[in-house]
């Protein structure tokens, strides 16, 4: 059985955060999906187009990484996309939280699909694609925040 991982998020934009944890994760898995959440009660700063081509951009160089958008539960999009694996990266303890109760509520509904965690690296913990808009509101240098496909 191929070991496929679904990389869920809304890339709003991508991090060098993310791009270090699915970069790091590639020697685990066969395919990594990175899946853009799309969310129609949300608002956000960049296009699904635009997010989604900054995505493909970052690991053009990578063909065991498929990039796609989807809606609606995470565990129904992996299902589709015959992932056996939920991806997720953690920066604190906050986080280790919030995606525990995610994970637990994802493990009832889809008993075959696990969720493994790896932790961010020290030098990108403090990132979040929250941060990275509001200097970018600011009129602040992104450049080191940024994943490698982004270009603003």
């Amino acid at each position: 059985m191929k070991r496929i991982a679904f990389f869920p998020g809304s890339f709003d934009p991508i991090s060098r955060g993310h791009e270090d944890i699915v970069l790091r994760a590639l020697p685990l898995f066969d395919e990594i999906v990175v899946a853009l959440g799309v969310n129609s009660s949300k608002s956000y700063m960049f296009s699904i187009d635009q997010r989604l081509e900054w995505i493909k951009n970052t690991f053009a160089d990578y063909p065991q990484i498929k990039v796609v958008s989807y809606e609606g539960l995470t565990v129904k999009a992996s299902e589709k996309h015959e992932a056996n694996f939920i991806l997720r990266g953690l920066r604190n303890s906050n986080d280790y939280e919030y995606e525990k109760s995610i994970a637990l509520m994802n493990q009832e509904m889809a008993p075959n699909i696990e969720t493994l965690y790896l932790n961010t690296a020290p030098k990108w913990a403090a990132i979040s694609s929250t941060s990275i808009r509001d200097i970018i509101k600011n009129q602040g240098n992104t450049a080191p925040f940024l994943a490698s496909g982004v270009q603003l």
